[in-house]
């Protein structure tokens, strides 16, 4: 059972790492696209009609591809001044609790945006301006996004169960 969880623990962390590196590309390229069209703007008085369209799309994939790995490294935000106060044991309860509920959730949003994908590409739905952008292009990176952090979702939640359950040290305080 363990080394099963050690193999699925290394393969959505190397799935993640690598969507992480995609969305530090995504970011990259904003950054670089946003100066090209400050550039275009102040010094030639020539503005783009496209940066802002693309610029968003990437910031929008960067964020959806980065989710799964920011919850591997507990980077996301949380408030936690009333969880701090709870014993181990009622703090890993709510942990799982929470666990789950975020899983379906977040199994819901994955079926929308594929949904919502699948149509934008049947009927070729393209963005409202003059780059008339395929948009499940973009979509994509909400599934993919999603998808990659249920997977850690579903990782974290076997691990919490194994600590529950005494099969796996946690280690101080780890639920």
């Amino acid at each position: 059972m363990l080394k099963l969880m050690e193999w699925y623990d290394r393969a959505v962390l190397m799935i993640s790492r690598a969507a992480a590196v995609i969305a530090g590309l995504f970011i990259l390229a904003t950054a670089f696209i946003v100066v090209y069209e400050i550039v275009m703007r102040g010094i030639f008085n020539s503005p783009t009609e496209w940066v802002l369209e693309i610029s968003t799309y990437l910031i929008i994939g960067a964020g959806f591809l980065g989710m799964a790995v920011t919850l591997r490294h507990k980077a996301h935000i949380s408030v936690d001044f009333l969880t701090s106060h709870l014993p181990v044991k009622a703090r890993c309860a709510l942990e799982l609790v929470t666990t789950v509920l975020s899983i379906l959730l977040f199994y819901v949003f994955m079926t929308e945006s594929t949904d919502l994908m699948i149509v934008s590409y049947e009927v070729n739905k393209l963005s409202p301006s003059i780059l008339r952008f395929p948009l499940f292009i973009p979509q994509s990176a909400l599934v993919i996004g999603s998808f990659l952090l249920e997977l850690e979702l579903i990782r974290q939640l076997l691990d919490d169960v194994c600590i529950v359950m005494g099969i796996r040290d946690g280690g101080e305080g780890k639920c």
